[in-house]
Parts: C-alpha cells; sequence; structure tokens
C-alpha cells in the first residue's frame, strides 16, 4: 500500500535517513524544513516521491495542511525554539489529522530514575514530550537512538573529537569510564531501515512501545580498538573532561556538563537502566544490515574527515615509514586498504 508519511527538520540526520528510504521504496514523504539551506536539504528536495514543506513548526496551520491526509508520521524535534510546546503541536496536529502510526524520537529523563542523576538538558524534553503523546492517546512508538558513529571528527569539537597526533595516530578523550558500555549506532546507515520496517509492522505491534536503536554496546576502549581496526592505526582512548575550545552554544555546554557528571561521573545507564538490557536485539530484529563501527571507520570516517578539510588520509607515507621504523607490525597492510 502506498503510505504519505510526514517528517520535520528533515535535513537532521535521523529524518533524512529514513527519507532516503521511504522515497526510494515508493512511499511519499512531506519533508518539512525551515529552509532549503545546505547539501542535504538540496539532496533530499531532489529524490523522487518527496514533497518539501518550508515553513515553521510553531504556526499551527501550517501543521495542519503539513499532516492532513497523511497516515504515519517520523518526528523528531530539536532544541531550536520551544522544544516542549512545538512536540506538543505536532502531536496534537496529528491526532486531529488521524496519524495511524506515529513514531517520535525520544530520549530519557535520567532524574526521573535517580533522584542524584542529573537530568540532560537537550534529552529530558524529549521525555516531557513522549509523556504527552501516551496522554492524548496518540498511536506511537518511541525510539531512543544510541550515540553515532557519525559524531566523531578531527576537528576541534567537544565531547567526540578523534584527535590527529603527530605521529599519525589517534586519541579519543571523553569523560566516560573506558569500560562503561555505551550504545551505538551509524545514523545515516541504519536509522531509516529501522523506521521503515516499524511502520511496516504497524502499531499493532509497537504501539506504546519504546526502542532502543544501538546495534553495539561497546565501551571506549572497544571503540577505539575498532577504530584502529578500521584505520590501521593506534587509536587511544583517554578519559578526561570535556574540553571546548570552540564557540558553543550555551544551551549544549549546560548539557555537555550534565553529561560529564551524570554519564561520566556518576556512570549512569545512556538509556536509563530499564532499556540497555534490549541492546543490541531489538534493533537487529528490525534491520540486520547494520555499519558497525569498524567499517564505518575504514569506509565513511576519511571520506567525511576530507570533506572537512582535513589531510590526515593523505599523509599516509609518512605513517607507513614510522610504522616500519618503530615495528608496528601489520598496520601498513591495513592502512593501504583504508586509503581512499
Amino acid at each position: 500500500m502506498q503510505r504519505t508519511v510526514v517528517t520535520v527538520n528533515s535535513n537532521g540526520r535521523q529524518s533524512a535517513s529514513f527519507i532516503r528510504v521511504a522515497a526510494a521504496l515508493g512511499w511519499q514523504v512531506r519533508a518539512q524544513m525551515r529552509d532549503l539551506n545546505g547539501l542535504v536539504a538540496q539532496e533530499l528536495s531532489e529524490l523522487p516521491n518527496v514533497t518539501v514543506y518550508v515553513g515553521h513548526l510553531e504556526d499551527r496551520k501550517f501543521l495542519d495542511d503539513l499532516f492532513k491526509g497523511a497516515q504515519i508520521a517520523f518526528v523528531n524535534t530539536t532544541h531550536w525554539g520551544d522544544e516542549v510546546a512545538i512536540g506538543r503541536a505536532l502531536a496534537d496536529a496529528a491526532k486531529m489529522a488521524g496519524i495511524q502510526h506515529y513514531i517520535y524520537s525520544s530520549m530519557p529523563d535520567h532524574s526521573v530514575y535517580d533522584r542524584n542523576w542529573r537530568a540532560l538538558p537537550l534529552w529530558a524534553p524529549k521525555f516531557t514530550i513522549e509523556q504527552y503523546i501516551r496522554q492524548i492517546g496518540l498511536p506511537a512508538t518511541f525510539v531512543y537512538c544510541g550515540t553515532y558513529h557519525n559524531n566523531f571528527t578531527g576537528l576541534d569539537f567537544p565531547l567526540f573529537r578523534m584527535e590527529c597526533q603527530s605521529d599519525g595516530s589517534f586519541v579519543w578523550q571523553a569523560p566516560f569510564h573506558a569500560d562503561q558500555k555505551l550504545p551505538w549506532l551509524d545514523s545515516e546507515h541504519d536509522i531509516g531501515p529501522a523506521i521503515y520496517q516499524l511502520f511496516k509492522e504497524g502499531p499493532r505491534k509497537w504501539n506504546g512501545k519504546r526502542v532502543p536503536l544501538a546495534y553495539s554496546l561497546l565501551t571506549p576502549k572497544e571503540v577505539c580498538e575498532a577504530f584502529s581496526r578500521g584505520l590501521g592505526r593506534p587509536v587511544r582512548y583517554q578519559r578526561g573532561p570535556i574540553i571546548i575550545n570552540v564557540p558553543t552554544p550555551i544551551g549544549y555546554r549546560e548539557h555537555l556538563a550534565a553529561l560529564e557528571e551524570t554519564l561520566g561521573e556518576k556512570g549512569a545507564d545512556y538509556f536509563g537502566p530499564d532499556l540497555t538490557k534490549d541492546c543490541p536485539d531489538m534493533a537487529l530484529d528490525l534491520w540486520e544490515g547494520f555499519r558497525d563501527i569498524e567499517e564505518y571507520a575504514r569506509e565513511v570516517f576519511p571520506v567525511e574527515e576530507a570533506a572537512n578539510g582535513l589531510t590526515w588520509m593523505e599523509e599516509g607515507e609518512a605513517f607507513i615509514h614510522h610504522c616500519n621504523c618503530n615495528g608496528v607490525i601489520g598496520l601498513s597492510e591495513q592502512f593501504n586498504q583504508a586509503r581512499l
């Protein structure tokens, strides 16, 4: 059956991943964006079966037009504007339009589980919106996305900087315990197919359920080992505070401070204590063709780094010479396989 699906903030990683899958399989997609700026917005607007709706989510008439006649919706709200008010307005408009299955991308409010855990400012509003969706009786499923492979960068950004050293190796510094299990997924590759499968199986199976989308539970040490295999270079984890060297919005700074305390110092579960146990089984039941972090490091990370203007992947010969001189066995061959 051909379906019409609504997405919002459609040039974000989650929505874009789903749009590519749904459009390719013949569904009609109404993709809300605030504007058409950027490469992703241009790409999506040119896909078959995609109609872009340019407008603001604060506009109730725009929302009514967006949902009218659609059957399903995948919604990921953002912290731009009053996220809770926008999330409630989206749910109200979807219910008024008779949306049959509403998938909302939620996240935990850690303070609900333990009074000593701080809520993370960019996550807790999503939990509030989830409770509202439940209250109004909208047929809904709630997905909780793990940490993106795609967050890693060689640029000087906080938390996920994979910093290239003078000898060609990398260091990732973060506040997590080296043996703390964290959930991971490749946002661009794996969110779309999983959401598509949830829609196919429908609200009869998934109404009211929370689904952790993560295809591996890896410690920071294991992440670095996977990166090392993928890149053919030593990659070392270093536990330490989040370093902010670039202009960062105050809201994100507050979020990072709460994350450093709640997940780092106190070791709280990323999803909260009741969802981690379902990782990665629930995600694998939806989509088995996931891209693991070693494959991401080998095939995608160098491409994204080059697109950001970094050149470490072009300096392979000097690194290989360094490895040979220092007796690093096997890395030269692996690095050649990882080169573009």
